[in-house]
Parts: C-alpha cells; structure tokens; sequence
C-alpha cells in the first residue's frame, strides 16, 4: 500500500490526516526500520508493508468506534500498533502504550520523544501484573493480534472504566469465540458489536469485537500468568 493508495483508503474509514500528521507517520516508519536493525522490533519493513500491515491496519479500529478525547490503553503495543498511531491520526486521545519488553520499551520512548507526542505514556510492565495494580481507569481497552481472546479479556476488563469498552482487534476468531460466554459473565461484560472484514490488496481477514462493561470487575480478576494459561474461567 502505497502513500497516496492508504490516504485514499484512509477516507473510506471517514479519516483525513494533515501533512503534519502524515508526515509523522512517515517519520515513525524511517525511526522503525533503524530501531529495527539494533533488535527486533517487528518482521515487517518493507514500506508498503508497514503502511498497510501496521498503520492502516491500526486505524480500522474506527470501523467499530468513534475517538476523540477518551482514555485508552493498548495492551502489549509492541512497536506502538494500534497505540501511536491512534495518537497521531487522533491527537486528542489520552493514551497508556502497556509492554512487557523494555527494549520495545524503549523505543516507543524513542518515537514519542521524535515525534513530540503529548499525553501519551508507556509502561514496562505484564499485562496481568499492571490490570492488578490499575482498575477501571480507562475508557477504551483494546489489544491487536497480542493473544488468545479470553486472554485478553481477563487481561484487560479489569483497566476497563464501568460503561467503558475493550475492543480486540483480531484476525479469524471462529475457535477463540467458543468459550467467551463463561468469560462474558464472570467479568461482568456482554459483546455489543462484530465486523469482520478484509485488509485492502492483499484481502486477509480481520475482526474487530467489542464488549461493553456493565460492573465492576472482581478483585481476583486477573489471576496470575500461570493460572490464567493453565485453566479457563
């Protein structure tokens, strides 16, 4: 996906980016690939690439929910997907970037310095062990491609303001769905929207799902790593 095919992509998303925002989606794409040869950051960096696998990929979230000024957080943001690049296309996010690698770390420190980012903060830290210590704080919780669904959801709901939203941003969630429900009721949350639709060009699947939180999460939510890979809800 070339520049001018992802603005064009872009408007069919309702999103229309300034040459200041383009420009800083071009410059964390140069600041990427360098990183990306002292360690490894992400397998993807060819260009057209990064531009359609990363950048636009993270701006389908829009399909499911409109932002502006909200509170959100992405857990296990790697290299800043969805995270800083929602905060460049929609600056008046307030953003929390959550990984567990500090080297990612790093550099997501690194972009947002470049890039002169406001309001956005990153976090060394395990999912689970900062949805400990962090509850309902956030407006929207949302996560791409990190882990299992159900995963994600005992991960994540606890960071989840009452009222507020997680949205996954998935892939093919035919197997992941089959035992939410339980996840669903014990986490005090219920699926108010689905799409499922095709990357532009190369047509692979994606799915973003959203759930809305009605109550507080119980304090044992989330259990520790172990327990939560070992045993379902």
């Amino acid at each position: 996906m070339n520049k001018d095919v992802f603005i064009k992509e872009l408007i069919n998303l309702n999103i229309t980016l300034t040459n200041e925002q383009l420009s800083k989606l071009e410059k964390y794409y140069e600041i990427l690939v360098e990183e990306n040869q002292k360690y490894n950051l992400t397998a993807i960096t060819n260009k057209e690439e990064v531009y359609l696998k990363h950048f636009y990929d993270s701006l389908t979230i829009s399909k499911i929910v409109k932002l502006n000024d909200q509170e959100l957080c992405d857990i296990g943001t790697g290299a800043g997907f969805p995270g800083i690049v929602l905060k460049i296309a929609y600056p008046n996010l307030k953003v929390t970037l959550v990984e567990a690698t500090e080297k990612k770390c790093n550099f997501l420190k690194l972009v947002i310095e470049k890039l002169n980012l406001k309001d956005i903060h990153v976090i060394n830290e395990r999912a689970e062990i900062y949805s400990k210590e962090v509850r309902e704080k956030y407006d929207i919780v949302t996560s791409r491609a990190v882990a299992p669904l159900k995963h994600l959801l005992e991960y994540s709901i606890p960071l989840v303001k009452v009222n507020g939203l997680y949205i996954a941003m998935k892939s093919d969630i035919t197997n992941e769905i089959k035992e939410i429900s339980i996840y669903e009721q014990k986490l005090k949350i219920k699926e108010v929207k689905r799409i499922s639709f095709s990357l532009p060009i190369e047509n692979s699947l994606r799915t973003l799902i959203m759930y809305h939180k009605s109550e507080k999460t119980n304090p044992k939510y989330p259990r520790k790593y172990n327990e939560i890979k070992k045993k379902s809800l």
